[in-house]
């Protein structure tokens, strides 16, 4: 069990070892939720890509998506295509 202090401005340091389990690192964003009368706290980013994956269910894996990583080169990728398309005739 891991305890943390409330700061006056209502802050609070997350122990290294729940950080670990967590996969957060300075700049991360954690979630709150609420489950059975508990509070949870979460990786908003893996959350995130979990609903991402859910929402688009069949397609992540139809385009090989396993993690973030996947999808940021994805991205990269489509951005790169279009700014070629734009401004292949500026040459």
């Amino acid at each position: 069990m891991e305890v943390a202090k409330i700061t006056s401005r209502g802050q609070i340091t997350i122990p290294i070892d729940i950080r670990k389990k967590l996969g957060v690192k300075e700049g991360d964003k954690v979630i709150f939720l609420e489950d059975g009368g508990r509070i949870v706290v979460a990786n908003a980013a893996k959350i995130a890509f979990a609903n991402m994956r859910t929402a688009f269910a069949g397609e992540a894996e139809r385009l090989g998506l396993k993690d973030e990583q996947d999808v940021v080169a994805l991205v990269d990728e489509v951005r790169e295509e279009m700014w070629k398309e734009r401004y292949a005739d500026h040459d």
